[in-house]
Parts: structure tokens; C-alpha cells; sequence
């Protein structure tokens, strides 16, 4: 019998420094491989729109491990509008793509999910993206879901078509516990 409490069948990604799978990140992370890299020169995702705030000409940091295509999100293909993904925590936006990209790798087709009884767990944190910015009016009523980790775990479950349990994505360690805790009746 195997003892093992969580086995991972599969797995989606992003890192910095343009990794988006794991077999690029064993392939690309060498012993002193250095992820840091220049400031994006062209942000992407609430900093496109000419009315939004733009960052910093001259910023502090020089350097950084960022996300490059965090905004290169297709939000057709999870059938949600452009307003509302502009509007969407970039996070939310990933967890919909690796979660997708996890069943993949796993050798499962995410559409045979569907009206099953699949649970979706996620962890988020930093729940402040679209602070401060000014976006079009058209927008403002995608903001309360957009920013909320609360919905993250639901837009998977939505998008997948599962009829299982989930959390709030409130905490990485919440959904820590509820994955690897026994399942209660």
C-alpha cells in the first residue's frame, strides 16, 4: 500500500523569468541561475489602458522576478468577458490557466470533469491589484469579484463545470490544510 498523503499528478505553472511549465523549470534553474530581470518596459494588464496610472519613470528597483505574460490571458476561452478580465486579479487569471494546464499534464481532458464532483482549492494572497487605478466606467462592476480571492477557487469550479467542494482562496494555508486533511461527511 502507499503511504503517500498528497501525490501531485499533474501540475501547471508560471515563474519568473519567461518558466511555464515544470519541465522548463528543471531544464532552466541551473545551480546559480538568477530569475531577476529588467522592469517590464511595457506592462501589460491595467497599465495598457491609457487612463489608468502609469508606473514610475524612474522606478527604485531595476530589477525583478516578474511574470512577463501575466496579461496574456484568453478570456474567451473560460467565456469571460474582456471588462471583466481587465478588471481581474491577475492571479485569478493564472489559477484559471494553470489549473487547466494541470489537468493537461496530468493526462486529463479537463471537459470529461464536467458535472463531476471535483473539489477546487486555492490559495491566494494580496488582495490589491487595481488599487489606485482609474479604469473605464465600464469596468467598475467587475472590481468586487475581480479583486477578491474569494471567487478564485469558484471561477475554476465555473469555468471546469465541477460540482464539488471548494474554499474561499482566502490563504494559502487554509487551502494547505483542506487538501491534504482527510475528507469529512
Amino acid at each position: 500500500m502507499d503511504t503517500d498523503q498528497v501525490v501531485i499528478v499533474g501540475i501547471g505553472c508560471r515563474f519568473a523569468g519567461g518558466i511555464g511549465s515544470a519541465g522548463q523549470l528543471w531544464d532552466l534553474c541551473p545551480p546559480g541561475w538568477d530569475c531577476r530581470r529588467g522592469v517590464p518596459r511595457r506592462p501589460r494588464s491595467l497599465w495598457t489602458t491609457s487612463s489608468v496610472r502609469r508606473p514610475p519613470r524612474n522606478p527604485q528597483a531595476r530589477a525583478g522576478a516578474f511574470l512577463y505574460d501575466a496579461g496574456d490571458f484568453d478570456a474567451q476561452f473560460f467565456g469571460i468577458s474582456p471588462r471583466e478580465a481587465l478588471a481581474m486579479d491577475p492571479q485569478q487569471r493564472l489559477l484559471l490557466e494553470t489549473s487547466w494546464e494541470a489537468l493537461e499534464d496530468a493526462g486529463i481532458d479537463p471537459g470529461s470533469l464536467h458535472g463531476s464532483s471535483t473539489g477546487v482549492f486555492a490559495g491566494l494572497i494580496y488582495h490589491d491589484y487595481g488599487a489606485g487605478a482609474v479604469l473605464p466606467e465600464e469596468v467598475h462592476g467587475y472590481l468586487s469579484t475581480g479583486g477578491s480571492g474569494g471567487v478564485a477557487s469558484g471561477r475554476v469550479a465555473y469555468a471546469l463545470g465541477l460540482k464539488g467542494p471548494g474554499d474561499g482562496g482566502h490563504g494559502v494555508l487554509v487551502s494547505l490544510v483542506a487538501c491534504i486533511s482527510p475528507p469529512r461527511r
